[in-house]
């Protein structure tokens, strides 16, 4: 049976339900790793400039959205500063469970299950759940970098389901004077 969309878990509503000792067989989270690139030089304070994407609503993520943007803005800075030359961090960890309940599907699945209306459910997955203004995903690098981590947190900002900001914490000083912003 096919996943239901992930439209249907992105609004928070609610209480969050991430007891996982009173469920079994909750699916394991799809995210490998939640610090990439140089960490020693970024909790150094080595790297001049910090940016962060940071979204617009409070929503759910899904655990493979944030993998899929974790995946797509690590290689998008790995190509252009190299292994040594940037720290991406992941912030949020999906926490709840999502629960759904599985209706048969196809031809004739009408007459054959009507369902259990505000059923319990089972266990499909798990989603981190933010607040608006939230800090998702950052990267600490130099300035000679900056436009490709921007260009990371673009295209990570497209896998979730809300609209995200970039914003530069860290490191005006060093972008103004080389006149990248």
């Amino acid at each position: 049976m096919a996943r239901k969309p992930a439209k249907m878990y992105r609004q928070v509503k609610g209480q969050a339900y991430t007891r996982r000792e009173y469920t079994g067989g909750v699916p394991n989270n799809r995210i490998l790793r939640f610090h990439m690139g140089n960490r020693k030089a970024a909790e150094a304070g080595e790297f001049e400039v910090v940016v962060e994407l940071r979204v617009n609503n409070a929503v759910q993520i899904r655990h493979t959205a944030l993998e899929a943007a974790r995946m797509v803005s690590n290689s998008t800075i790995r190509e252009a500063a190299g292994d040594q030359g940037y720290a991406l961090r992941v912030h949020k960890y999906p926490h709840n469970i999502l629960r759904e309940n599985k209706q048969a599907t196809g031809a004739g699945a009408d007459r054959v299950s009507q369902g259990m209306r505000l059923s319990f459910g089972k266990n499909v997955g798990t989603a981190a759940r933010v607040k608006k203004n939230d800090v998702i995903v950052s990267i600490h690098t130099s300035a000679e970098f900056y436009l490709a981590a921007r260009d990371a947190l673009r295209k990570a900002g497209m896998k979730f389901p809300s609209p995200t900001t970039i914003r530069v914490v860290k490191g005006h000083e060093a972008l103004k004077a080389k006149g990248l912003i």
